[in-house]
């Protein structure tokens, strides 16, 4: 089998698909492997738990749409064709939401045909999502997949309006965000103090009967059939694991799946933290809170990891500075950490995405997310550089800079230092920007509401701007010189300011927590910054002017110390107007321009990976005795393929 790596594969819509590499799999003994692909099964198996929390309807539509595919005659009419490009995206997007800006996107493809392509389904093919015939069918979904008013975003942000009600997303049914947020807050435990369990983390509120009842995400509850499998292949796992830690994990994991319990999810968190032995890593779990208005609810992802040794060397003297870094951060004392506890970071080769994190997924991640148990246990990060070189050879020679860099001598300083100083701010941010500063004591983790995720990730982003440009960098051997950074705040305001427009439609406000938190930096910056950056028109065309870098990093660590303040002091009217008034609003004749020059370049804005293919040996007995990866399984047929194996719900 011919496994040359190309690591751009296919474009559709806005999305480019690449393919990413795992450097170091083959050089692992029998039992890694095997360990590996029993923790990438558990990963895959949660599939249909991402789009069902993405919005209620996502699951019937994606098995419509496969249906018809596998029916219907290939290249029988344009609508035909419009419909596979639909439905790659909402394989991507886990949904019919856009996986970044959250709104439903519009269906190429005319309603009647698809009426029509639907009823000439063989009656084999239903149920389909539980209804018994197409009529019923296309009932339900038609006026989800067609109508612009129904339903029309996945997670609204809107600042005035009631979010869990105007929102898509599946966390909430006939609750409104007064009740949400009284029902949580009412949840608090005041033995517990600050070390709350991440209350609503694991369940959808609904009304029964007039009352707020939580269903629990276990496998005897909302989405069993599918954590069954994972619980499943995660003791497959175990009994393959590296360590006794490893193996332990494992336990409190699935039993955390099986009774729900909170408590059992933060243990958990506790001694993941603690294995640092292993060459395989794993997350495995309803994590992050981005995917809810209100920040509270976890969409349910899977990444398998194998430790990259040599690229660690970086992470590791950052990790093993942290103590240092939070001393000298421009923050109030008050708000800093008096003793950075367990801070470890590596570098990682991405073995498996799955859920939230594929086939779109971070480069960077920092875990547990529980404040409390980052002050008081420490905080693990990963960049993922796998991911982040294949990105890296997609985008070269393409033309993106040439276009959007205001000279040649910036395009030749960004060509120079901009992998290794983006590469290196991912690490800051993750490893110790996610985990710097403390909350004042009785400040809740959810005091900034809608605008917490928002204001966290600026906070990150600050930390590792911030500190790009000391001379500490230099002295550890991370850059070459103290110039290197001017890269990179080069590169993120003319993202925070220009070139992120292109994520957006025209008309639309800037919704999504990441973008929020860039534009709130980079505009911020221009307005605070008394000259040091703006914005110039050369030939017709908007750029960003850096005219004083070290005037820069003062503005960066004026505004560290703000947001600092306001999540540490829990200030949510201090968050809100810094969201509103920074992060977003667009400029639409700006927007414009943007646009149409991106346009020129045929570039899609967003990226997304198909996984390898793993496939066992086994030997009489039916153990695995090797694991062998395959790189040229297409994105249709690796996702037509996950739906027959893994459509657990």
């Amino acid at each position: 089998m011919d496994n040359t790596l190309n690591y751009s594969d296919e474009r559709f819509a806005d999305i480019q698909m690449l393919r990413y590499r795992i450097d170091g799999f083959d050089e692992l003994d029998a039992k890694r492997k095997a360990y590996v692909y029993y923790l990438a099964k558990a990963t895959l198996a949660g599939r249909d738990i991402t789009t069902d929390q993405y919005g209620r309807f996502n699951l019937v539509i994606r098995k419509t749409l496969e249906s018809v595919a596998r029916h219907r005659a290939a290249n029988d009419s344009d609508d035909f064709r419009q419909m596979e490009v639909y439905m790659k995206r909402v394989w991507f997007s886990n949904g019919i939401y856009h996986h970044y800006g959250c709104e439903k996107f519009v269906p190429g493809f005319s309603e009647a045909w698809f009426r029509e392509a639907v009823g000439a389904l063989p009656s084999g093919c239903f149920p389909i999502g539980g209804y018994a015939d197409a009529t019923s069918l296309l009932a339900a979904i038609c006026p989800v997949m067609f109508d612009p008013a129904v339903l029309p975003k996945r997670v609204n942000q809107a600042d005035g309006e009631d979010l869990v009600l105007t929102s898509a997303c599946n966390f909430y049914d006939g609750v409104t965000q007064a009740e949400a947020e009284s029902f949580y807050a009412s949840k608090r435990d005041p033995e517990a103090g600050d070390c709350q369990p991440s209350w609503g983390l694991n369940s959808k509120l609904t009304r029964v009967g007039g009352e707020l009842k939580e269903e629990k995400y276990t496998t005897r509850g909302l989405y069993g059939p599918a954590l069954k499998k994972i619980v499943y292949w995660l003791q497959k796992a175990k009994g393959v694991a590296e360590n006794d830690l490893q193996a332990k994990l494992i336990d409190l994991l699935t039993d955390y799946y099986t009774t729900g319990d909170l408590r059992r999810f933060d243990e958990f968190s506790m001694e993941w933290l603690k294995e640092q032995e292993g060459t395989v890593d794993f997350i495995n779990g309803f994590i992050e809170v981005y995917g809810d208005p209100l920040g509270l609810k976890g969409t349910w992802e899977g990444i398998v990891e194998l430790k990259d040794e040599n690229a660690t060397r970086r992470t590791r003297a950052i990790a093993d500075n942290a103590q240092w870094f939070e001393d000298h951060s421009p923050v109030d004392p008050r708000f800093r950490k008096p003793k950075v506890k367990g801070v470890s970071a590596h570098v990682v080769q991405a073995a498996m995405l799955g859920g939230e994190e594929y086939p779109s997924s971070a480069i960077g991640i920092n875990l547990p997310n529980a404040d409390w148990i980052r002050a008081r246990y420490g905080s693990k990060s990963v960049t993922i550089g796998n991911l982040t070189d294949a990105y890296n050879k997609a985008a070269r020679d393409n033309g993106f800079n040439d276009e959007f860099v205001i000279d040649e001598a910036t395009r030749e300083m960004i060509r120079e230092y901009g992998d290794l100083c983006d590469d290196l701010h991912t690490d800051l941010h993750e490893c110790l920007g996610h985990g710097s500063g403390q909350l004042l004591p009785g400040v809740s983790p959810d005091a900034l509401k809608a605008y917490g995720s928002t204001i966290e990730e600026a906070r990150a982003d600050l930390f590792g701007l911030y500190y790009l440009a000391d001379q500490k960098l230099v002295e550890l051997g991370l850059v070459p010189d103290a110039e290197a950074y001017k890269s990179q705040y080069y590169h993120y305001l003319m993202n925070g300011l220009l070139t992120q427009l292109v994520r957006i439609k025209p008309g639309d406000q800037i919704e999504e927590a990441h973008m929020r938190n860039r534009a709130i930096i980079a505009r911020w910056c221009l307005e605070h910054a008394e000259g040091s950056v703006e914005l110039v028109a050369v030939d017709g065309k908007t750029y960003v002017r850096v005219n004083d870098y070290a005037r820069l990093r003062q503005v960066f660590g004026s505004l560290l110390a703000e947001i600092q303040r306001i999540k540490s002091e829990g200030d949510y009217e201090a968050a809100k107007a810094m969201v509103e008034r920074y992060g977003v609003k667009v400029d639409a004749d700006l927007h414009k321009e943007i646009l149409g020059r991106y346009e020129k370049l045929h570039i899609a804005p967003y990226k997304g990976f198909i996984n390898p293919r793993m496939n066992p040996v086994v030997d009489a007995e039916g153990n695995i005795v090797d694991v062998t990866l395959d790189y040229t399984e297409g994105y249709s047929q690796q996702m037509m393929r996950y739906s027959d194996e893994y459509g657990l719900l």
